[in-house]
């Protein structure tokens, strides 16, 4: 008769239990650089994976691989002493790959694996950033590395993400890049005069389908056509909540004007209701087709500008 079977459904549970059985039962097989490699192996297995499934197990296994954790599960180790490795080798190496990364998403399970190692350095560094920032907003420039280490920051702060502006930082598509997941948990993004172009409105469309975002504000940027494109498909995921879009002086025209309307006819759930479009260079249907919009009875839209 077999004994007592347990199943572990919750995930957590899951990449725990296996973070401590390679932590445990292969401790005794690494000596000191080979447990380095294995940590850095699982880094970059943990990079590659696109759903991040392995995220949560390279953190346990990172806090695991501390002498002081080690200590604690001794009566689990054959030979506790020999699981042992140099932690700033595994802290540069986890450095080097948050600077490589262009992923903002990525490099933030990278900034938790950094404080499994009790390593808070990067994070120290972007503080006075933003010490600095309060005082001067929009002077300094960051490296790629401490653009992460700044979303890590502002997504784990106490403080309610309410409002994001563009401008508190640096007006550039590089910086709205590197910033998407703080936008993604704004309510409200004022992105106006952020020297954007179409190329930002993919990620934005993005963002629309997955995010908070309840206002938002690119007015006085060069999206043109092709952007106002990419931001409808956006607009058309019924999970969009967004309710005021501000496309002030966007360079838009007719083409645009429609592919706005048909994105907002073509999902009845849409939350949109104002829409500005002051100063740009509409023509009579497309002004025609969202007016058109905003006389329907089904529709959420009640403010055109």
């Amino acid at each position: 008769m077999l004994g007592e079977v347990f199943s572990f459904v919750h995930l957590n549970v899951q990449e725990f239990l296996a973070a401590l059985y390679l932590a445990t039962d292969l401790s005794d097989l690494f000596n000191q650089s080979t447990m380095s490699d294995l940590l850095k192996s699982a880094v970059d297995k943990a990079l590659q994976s696109e759903n991040g499934h392995l995220d949560l197990f390279l953190r346990f296994l990172l806090g695991l691989s501390l002498e002081s954790n080690q200590t604690l599960l001794s009566g689990l180790l054959t030979v506790a002493e020999r699981s042992s490795h140099h932690k700033e080798d595994t802290v540069q190496y986890i450095k080097e790959k948050i600077r490589e990364n262009p992923s903002t998403e990525k490099s933030i399970n990278l900034f938790h694996c950094l404080n499994e190692l009790n390593n808070h350095s990067l994070v120290q560094e972007v503080q006075e950033y933003v010490n600095r920032r309060n005082h001067h907003p929009g002077k300094d420039r960051l490296s790629p590395d401490l653009w992460s280490a700044l979303v890590f920051v502002m997504l784990n702060s106490d403080e309610k993400l309410d409002n994001f502006d563009l401008h508190e930082y640096h007006p550039s598509e590089e910086c709205l890049k590197r910033l998407m997941p703080v936008v993604k948990a704004s309510t409200k993004a004022v992105l106006c005069f952020g020297n954007l172009t179409g190329e930002s409105c993919a990620n934005l469309a993005s963002a629309l389908s997955c995010s908070s975002l309840i206002e938002l504000d690119l007015s006085y940027n060069k999206l043109g056509d092709s952007g106002v494109q990419l931001l409808s498909n956006g607009l058309k995921n019924p999970n969009c909540q967004l309710k005021i879009l501000q496309l002030c002086n966007c360079s838009i025209t007719d083409e645009g004007y429609t592919d706005l309307a048909s994105a907002l006819k073509s999902n009845p759930s849409s939350h949109l209701r104002e829409l500005n479009l002051d100063y740009n260079k509409s023509g009579e249907s497309g002004v025609k087709l969202l007016s058109e919009l905003q006389e329907d009875p089904h529709s959420n839209l009640k403010k055109l500008l």
